[in-house]
């Protein structure tokens, strides 16, 4: 816990805005975990940010009672990899709350998502879902300014599904709402520069952080937070002043 709090506490010194807080692996083919065990690894982390910083925090679950515990210890947003389709009670439980919502999108599940993905048209079959769970949240009266959405990268997607999602980000943009994007380290940046270390991941993530700034991306997800940062205070200088 106390190595989770100062890490999170160091990204905020850093520059980021939202720190999100998980305590069940979603990488493929990870093994799920019970509430119990996640709830016991991500409430003391939460209160002690909280306590002893200002930052917002995220909780990155799809059980809704992780949800409620982490919403009571001070998170102001769930990040939900189903999108809300995993737990009946998590749009219920937005709506009570007041929460934020991400809703991401995922073909399949952890263990399952990257065996075989297909899709006839990656784009549509994103948007439409977007659409979808968007007209859900409507009905189950949740604050519809409230909500960003994922295109969930690398879950349940090829190399070409995530270049395809990447290259039409607009087209994505569902509702008028913010879109959160995240290609910190994952895999599909190893395969595109052809190497097996994380390490090597870095110097592309960042470039394509400013990359997807300009193409609409609102709120980006990553791991190497001062890098992230100074790369995108370049691109708002210029952001600016081509208005």
């Amino acid at each position: 816990v106390d190595r989770a709090v100062e890490h999170g506490l160091k990204m905020a010194a850093e520059g980021a805005h939202i720190i999100d807080v998980g305590g069940e692996s979603t990488r493929p083919g990870a093994e799920a975990v019970t509430a119990e065990e996640e709830l016991r690894r991500v409430i003391p982390v939460i209160e002690q940010l909280r306590r002893k910083s200002e930052v917002i925090v995220s909780i990155d679950t799809a059980k809704s009672e992780v949800a409620r515990a982490a919403i009571r210890a001070g998170a102001l947003i769930v990040n939900d990899v189903t999108g809300g389709r995993g737990d009946e009670e998590m749009m219920p439980l937005i709506a009570e709350t007041k929460s934020a919502f991400i809703i991401m999108h995922m073909q399949g599940t952890p263990q399952t998502m990257q065996i075989a993905p297909q899709y006839t048209n990656v784009v549509s079959e994103v948007s439409d879902f977007f659409r979808q769970q968007y007209a859900r949240a409507i009905v189950y009266n949740i604050d519809t300014m409230a909500i960003a959405f994922d295109p969930g990268i690398g879950f349940g997607k090829t190399l070409e599904h995530n270049l395809e999602l990447l290259a039409q980000l607009e087209r994505l943009r569902a509702c008028d709402r913010p879109m959160v994007i995240g290609v910190s380290r994952k895999s599909f940046l190893g395969k595109l520069i052809n190497s097996a270390q994380v390490s090597d991941r870095l110097a592309p993530a960042v470039a394509l952080t400013s990359l997807l700034r300009t193409r609409g991306a609102d709120v980006l997800r990553v791991h190497d937070v001062k890098e992230n940062v100074n790369a995108l205070k370049v691109t708002e200088a210029i952001l600016q002043r081509a208005k």
